[in-house]
Parts: C-alpha cells; structure tokens; sequence
C-alpha cells in the first residue's frame, strides 16, 4: 500500500506540472533564440523608498538558459550586511517543458562571510543558490527581497549587460512618496516611463519586451555607453545618522565632508615630526613629496567595510597609531599631515580601474569606488595615490589616470579631470646590439626604458621591488624571442611623476637566424613583431575609440661575419593614418646592420566607417615588422 500511494502521489505531482507548465522553451519566439545563450523570460524590479532612512528592493528574474555558455545565470548571489536585512530568497528550475526540476531549500543556500581575500575588517555576508542543470534547455527562477535601513544609494536597473542575451518581458519599478522623490535618468533607452498617483505614493515604471541582444565591437565605447540602464538616486537621505543632500555635487560634497569632519586630528608627536621634515625644504613639490615618503615609510593598505566604514575614514590618529587604513583612512591622514606643513590639499572621490566607467557629471550620485589626494596650485594639481606603498610620487596611471573625479571642498565638491598621459611620454624605447655567427646562433645585449603607461606593461612596474628571480621570470614571460637564455640582467626603477624602469638584458640566441647553404635569414626586428589584426566587421555601427597614445622605437645594431653581406636591402617603410605613423629603415654601417622601428598610436574615438583603415594600418604593420633579410656568404 506504501509503494501504491507513493507512486499515485507521484503521478499526481507529474500530472499537476504537465497540466499547468511555466515558462516553456517553446513558447519563446523564434527571432528571440537566434544566436543566444540566455533568453530572459521575465524581470521584474521594483524598488520602493519608504522613508529617508528605510526601503526594499524586491527582484524577480526568470532565464532560459540554452547551452553552457549561459550557465551563469544559473546561479544568484545577494549581498547583506546589518544594514540590509534579506527577507525571502527563492528558487525553482524547470525541464525545457516547463516542469518543476527542484525547489530550493533554505540549506541548500550558501551563506557566508563576503570576505574579498584583503579587507581587514568586513561585515559583508552573501546568499548564493545554484539551480545550474545537467541537461539544457532549462528555466531557473529567482525571487527575493531586501531590506534597507539607509537610503543612499539605487541600485542601477539593466535590461541587457551581456552579448548573447535576448529578453522577453523586463519592468523596473520606482516607489515613492511625494516628498521623497528621486532623480533617475534613463541610458540608451528610448521611451518615457509611465507614471502615475495613488494615496500619496507616486510610480514611476518602465516595461520592455522582446529586446534583441547587443553585440560590443572591438575598439568599441565602454560597454556601460551602449547597454540599455537606468540610474536613479535618492535627493535626501539618511545613513546611519547623517542626514543629507544629493541634488547637486557641492550638497553631496557637503555629506561627504560631514563625514570626514574632525577625524583629521593628528598627534601633536606627528605634528612635530612633519614640521621638522619640511621645515628646510623651500617649494611646495619637494614638501609633498616629503609627506607622501613618509606616509608609504609609514602605513600599508587595507580593506575595512564596517557598515558607514565603505564611506567613512577612521581618524587619522588611529591610522598614526596603526599603520594601517583604506582608501579613505589614509587619504584622509594625507591631507592631515600636508595641512601641517602648509599645504592645502583635498580628499578626491573617483572610480579607479582600468575599464571602469566614466563619471556621469550630470547626475549627481555616489558613482565612486576609491579615493585619492589632490593638491591644486594655480599652476598644476599634484596628485597621490595613497594606499600603494611602491607608487611613484605624483603617478596616476591606469588605474585612476585620465578620467573625471570629485574633489571635496570647503564649499561642497569640484568636478576636476585627472592627468591624460600622451604618446610623448608613453614611451618605449629600446637599443639593442646583436652578433651573429656563421652557424645562425647570436649574442644580444638589450635595454629598454619604459615610461608613463608603458611603465606598467605586464605589470612590469609590480616585479621592480621583488627578488631577482621573480624579475627574471618576468623576462622570461615578457621577451618576444622564440628561444633564448638569459645570461644576466637588471632592471632600475625611476619613480619619477613620470615614471620609467629600465631593463637591460644580455642573451644568448641559439639558432636565431636561418642557414641554407650560403645564405642565412634574419627577421631585424628583434622582439617587437606586430602580428595581431583587428577582426573584419562588415557593418560597423560605433565609433572606432583608442583609449591609450604611445610611442615605441626600436634601434637594433646587427654585427656580421666579415665575409657575410646583405643579398638585397629592404625598402624603407612608411605609413600613416589617423590612428597613428609607422616608418621602419635598414641601413649598411661600419659593417653592420641597422635597423630603426617608430611606431607612434594615437588616442581617440573616430567614426565608425573608418575601422578598415585600423584593419589595414595593423596589416600593413605586420607585414612590415616581419620582413626577412637575406646575407650571403662570400666563401
């Protein structure tokens, strides 16, 4: 009788799911399958502000997940701290027909410390769930809900971040009451909300259907200037405490300053050693730069996100004490100590990385994930990037160079820019001298000076403080040479407000060049060889952008065998284009081979329709950097 009532009851479940399916692979519309690994079938967000210090946040998403390549959005990750409380976190999978796969149970969510691998201190924790299936298709469905005790920030609504994700229906919610009413600003998007007035409470709500997928071209804009998103932002709020203003930059540098207020007291011992350390030095730059050895001498860097800590510093008598601070604490202790030797300098708001986002200097918000120094004069900003303890003085670079950031001031904030570094300061520039024998084998002795961007080529810039080994293997990983041994090496670091490291190596090239009969073949240069080739678009749509300028020029001296002479000398090669100038030349002196490369890369966004002259500028650089010279033996 068990077995029979199991298996009636088992029945009764597959009848139920085949009788009412949900979200069945084949109810979604042809055109939106084509070339996709994600159809969204539903996403519904909605957030809902309830007071100046209160709101929820509730999400409701359904992917098809078609192949592997999609398997990613099988799984769901929600952050919370004891600021914002989960609520409810659900999920089921359904087969390509639409029938339930599983429920998830409440152990079988992931809870845990959000712990980054860095931070000293953190509260952050994460729920994750992972509905990834064996067979594909299948549907996942995620429902949950969050809870905040602050109102700060909103987070940003995105109908498509991804290639090869198609949707079906997606609605993004805004809840408010009438005094409370935030700013938002809609990307890429061509279609008005709809609003509407109910007791007191006014939504906002925008609805999408049947949205193709995008396709990012190489050389393209930033991904977040051509997906589809809505930014929105509080205009008042609250966070644990501090009351705010977010209408314009000065009232949300205001906040920012609130925050930082009495926290730049130093210790009357450090006060006296910063005098003491500047008190002989005669300008402004040579103070600074005093102040920010002895705050890399000084303290290291570490992650501390405890609750308001994400936007508060510590004291910068706690750093003192320590050592020790994020972003923020030891920015902070900066601008302290410089006040102490008389210079007035500013605690700076900016999104660092490489690939990150511009600022969206007409929607004020907290769009930053970093802070560094600014120390403006009426002739030039100094700048600090306060949590590296190896930074050249006064570098940027990649990580928070060439972009829009937010200065804090007495007054409220200042939009300024951060250095752009140019292809005349982009540098590389190498000599090389090569002996070539008979049998094709060869000696090299190599140095390059890189500077600006070029400093951190493959992280070059990381390995110039570490142990040797460590520097040989990045020469190792680094020399565009088929075969080679390293018989000694070296590498200077210069860290300078343009800074620059030079390596110099002496090889060993066995079988370098190639031997038939009398003849022996040698590419001239050395290890600078172009070969790659943007790929071919048929139709481009977005501007063509080149996001770095630089300057590489090579100088090889090839020394010969007596009785060895060039069979023919190569033409010299010239091009130009917008995007840049390549010339290479060959010259007989003094016996020897001289081979000189320049290749100089511009930086800029240019029209669409001019992407195959990069293509043919790349092509006709490759064909030029691998010509072969021929020498032949008189004997």
């Amino acid at each position: 009788m068990k077995i029979f009532f199991t298996l009636i009851f088992s029945l009764f479940i597959q009848y139920a799911n085949a009788a009412d399916p949900k979200y069945p692979v084949s109810a979604i519309s042809a055109n939106l399958l084509e070339g996709v690994d994600v159809v969204v079938r539903q996403e519904r967000t909605t957030f809902t502000i309830i007071s100046k210090s209160q709101a929820t946040l509730t999400v409701y998403e359904v992917y098809t997940i078609l192949n592997e390549r999609g398997k990613r959005y099988a799984s769901e990750v929600i952050g919370y701290d004891k600021l914002v409380k989960v609520n409810y976190f659900k999920a089921t999978a359904y087969d390509a027909v639409g029938n339930v796969i599983k429920k998830l149970k409440n152990s079988e969510i992931y809870d845990q410390s959000a712990y980054d691998g860095f931070s000293l201190y953190s509260d952050n924790r994460l729920k994750a769930a992972e509905m990834s299936q064996g067979t594909y298709p299948y549907t996942v469905e995620f429902e949950y809900e969050l809870e905040y005790k602050y109102l700060f920030q909103i987070p940003t609504f995105t109908i498509l971040a991804a290639e090869k994700v198609a949707v079906e229906k997606s609605s993004y919610t805004l809840h408010f009451p009438f005094n409370l009413a935030p700013r938002y600003k809609a990307l890429n998007i061509h279609q008005d909300p709809v609003i509407s007035d109910l007791n007191g409470i006014k939504t906002v709500s925008w609805n999408f259907e049947n949205v193709k997928p995008l396709t990012f071209e190489p050389y393209g804009p930033f991904k977040s200037q051509l997906i589809p998103h809505i930014l929105a932002a509080p205009s008042q709020f609250s966070y644990e405490g501090y009351e705010g203003m977010m209408n314009s930059w000065d009232q949300f540098g205001k906040w920012i300053g609130s925050l930082n207020k009495g926290r730049d007291v130093l210790p009357e011992e450090t006060r006296h050693k910063i005098k003491a350390l500047t008190a002989s030095l005669n300008s402004r730059e040579e103070k600074v730069k005093a102040v920010y050895q002895y705050l890399q001498d000084k303290t290291r860097y570490v992650s501390i996100q405890l609750g308001i800590g994400g936007f508060q510093p510590f004291e910068a008598t706690v750093v003192d004490k320590t050592g020790y601070g994020d972003c923020k604490a030891l920015s902070n202790y900066a601008v302290a100590m410089l006040e102490v030797a008389g210079i007035k300098a500013n605690y700076t708001l900016i999104n660092a990385g490489e690939h990150e986002p511009g600022m969206i200097t007409d929607f004020p918000s907290s769009q930053f994930n970093h802070v560094i120094v600014a120390v403006p004069s009426e002739r030039d900003t100094l700048w600090l990037e306060c949590t590296s303890q190896v930074n050249p003085f006064g570098y940027l670079g990649r990580f928070t160079g060439d972009r829009r950031a937010l200065m804090i001031t007495e007054d409220g904030a200042k939009i300024i820019k951060t250095p752009t570094y140019t292809a005349s300061q982009n540098t590389q520039i190498r000599v090389a001298e090569v002996q070539i024998d008979k049998q094709g084998n060869a000696k090299a002795k190599v140095k390059t000076v890189y500077a600006g961007l070029q400093y951190e080529n493959d992280h070059l810039n990381s390995v110039l403080g570490d142990r040797p080994e460590d520097q040989k293997k990045w020469i190792q990983n680094n020399t565009q040479i088929p075969s080679f041994d390293i018989n000694s090496f070296s590498m200077e670091n210069r860290k300078d407000k343009l800074p620059s490291a030079a390596v110099e190596f002496n090889l060993t090239l066995n079988r370098f060049a190639t031997v038939s009969g009398k003849r022996i073949f040698v590419t001239p240069n050395l290890m600078n060889r172009s070969t790659f080739v943007p790929e071919k678009i048929t139709e481009r749509k977005t501007n063509v952008v080149r996001r770095m300028a630089y300057t590489d020029i090579d100088t090889i001296r090839y020394a010969l065998p007596e009785d060895i002479y060039p069979e023919f000398l190569p033409e010299p090669v010239r091009m130009k284009s917008v995007f840049g100038e390549y010339e290479s030349s060959f010259k007989i002196d003094q016996g020897s081979l001289l081979y000189v490369r320049k290749v100089k890369m511009n930086k800029g966004e240019y029209p669409a329709d001019s992407y195959n002259q990069l293509i043919d500028f790349y092509k006709g650089m490759n064909k030029a950097d691998n010509i072969k010279m021929v020498f032949i033996s008189k004997t």
